[in-house]
C-alpha cells in the first residue's frame, strides 16, 4: 500500500493579482492562512484554478516556492506541476521538489494530447526524475485526454505514482479503476458536485474549488465520507449542490475569482484569455453567495 497524501478536502487555491495583474505574495498568505484555520487537509498551488497555465516560469516557481515556506508543513503542499511539454513538467517539478513540495499535480498532457500508450510513457519519463509522490490529473474536459481503467492500472504500478484527481464524471469508469487498482491508486474527486459518490466508493477526498470560498464545509463533507457517515455527507452534498453547480457559472476560476471578491477577499481579476463574468451571471452568483450565508 502506497502512503496516503491527504484526506479529506484539499483547495484548489487561486492566485491572487494586484492592480498591476503581479501576484499579490501578501494576499496569498492571508489565504493560505485562512484555508488552514478553516480545516483544509491540503494546498494545492498554480492547478487549473491557480490559473497556472498564464504563469511565467518565475512566477510558477516563486508561487511554489512561496506558498511551501508559508505553509511550513502544517499541511501538505501539492504543486501543480504538469505539462505538455514532458521535460519541462519534469524541471517544474524538481524545482518543486526542492523547495518542500509534498507533492505533485501532474496533469495530462493538452493540445498536442496523446494515446494511451503516450500517456504512459510519459508519466514513467517524469516518475524515474522525481523522487516525490505523484498525484495525476484527469479533466478531459480541458485536456482532451482521458485516462482509461486500464491505463491507470499500468500508472499504478509507477513507483511515486500515488493517487489521481479525477474529473472525468464518469462514476462508472472511476469504479472501474478502483477495482483494477485497489490500494495502489487513491482518488480524489476532481469534482464537487460529485465529492458523496467518491467517497462512498472508497475515494480519500477532494481536490476543491468550493473549498475556497467555503473551507470548513467542503472539509466536513469530505471527511463525513471519509469515516464512513455517507448519510451525512450525502445530504450536506445535496444541500450545497446549487452553490457548487453556480460556481462553475462560467470557466473556472472566473466565477471563484468573482464570488471571493464579493465576499471582500480582494483576491483581483483573473489573467487574460480568462474575462469578467456577465452582469446576469454575477446577479446568479451573488444571489447564491447570499442565499448560502457567504455575504
Amino acid at each position: 500500500m502506497k502512503k496516503t497524501v491527504f484526506t479529506g478536502a484539499a483547495v484548489a487555491i487561486v492566485t491572487p493579482f494586484d492592480d498591476n495583474n503581479k501576484i499579490n505574495y501578501n494576499k496569498l498568505a492571508e489565504l493560505i492562512d485562512y484555508q488552514i484555520e478553516n480545516s483544509t487537509d491540503a494546498i494545492v498551488i498554480c492547478g487549473t484554478t491557480g490559473e497556472g497555465p498564464t504563469l511565467t516560469h518565475e512566477e510558477h516557481a516563486e508561487a511554489i516556492r512561496f506558498t511551501c515556506k508559508h505553509v511550513n508543513k502544517r499541511v501538505p503542499v501539492i504543486a501543480g506541476t504538469g505539462s505538455n511539454d514532458t521535460d519541462y513538467a519534469v524541471k517544474l517539478s524538481n524545482e518543486a521538489e526542492k523547495d518542500g513540495a509534498d507533492a505533485l499535480l501532474l496533469v495530462t498532457p493538452y493540445y498536442n494530447k496523446t494515446s494511451q500508450m503516450g500517456l504512459i510513457k510519459q508519466y514513467e519519463y517524469i516518475n524515474d526524475r522525481v523522487s516525490t509522490p505523484i498525484i495525476l490529473y484527469n479533466v478531459p474536459s480541458r485536456t482532451g485526454v482521458n485516462i482509461l481503467p486500464e491505463t491507470y492500472l499500468e500508472l499504478s504500478k509507477l513507483s511515486n505514482v500515488v493517487a489521481t484527481k479525477e474529473a472525468n464524471g464518469d462514476i462508472s469508469s472511476i469504479l472501474k479503476t478502483m477495482s483494477l487498482c485497489g490500494d495502489n491508486l487513491d482518488i480524489y474527486s476532481g469534482n464537487d458536485d460529485q465529492i458523496a459518490p467518491i467517497m462512498a466508493l472508497g475515494g480519500k477526498g477532494v481536490i476543491s474549488v468550493l473549498s475556497n470560498v467555503a473551507p470548513k464545509l467542503t472539509h466536513d463533507i469530505a471527511m463525513a465520507g471519509y469515516n464512513g457517515d455517507v448519510k451525512t455527507c450525502t445530504k450536506m452534498q445535496l444541500e450545497y449542490l446549487e452553490l457548487c453547480n453556480n460556481l462553475f457559472c462560467d470557466v473556472n476560476p472566473i466565477p471563484v475569482k468573482e464570488a471571493m471578491n464579493m465576499m471582500g477577499m480582494n483576491v483581483g481579476p483573473c489573467r487574460l484569455p480568462l474575462y469578467e463574468m456577465t452582469d446576469a451571471k454575477k446577479a446568479l452568483l451573488k444571489d447564491t453567495l447570499a442565499k448560502y450565508n457567504l455575504i
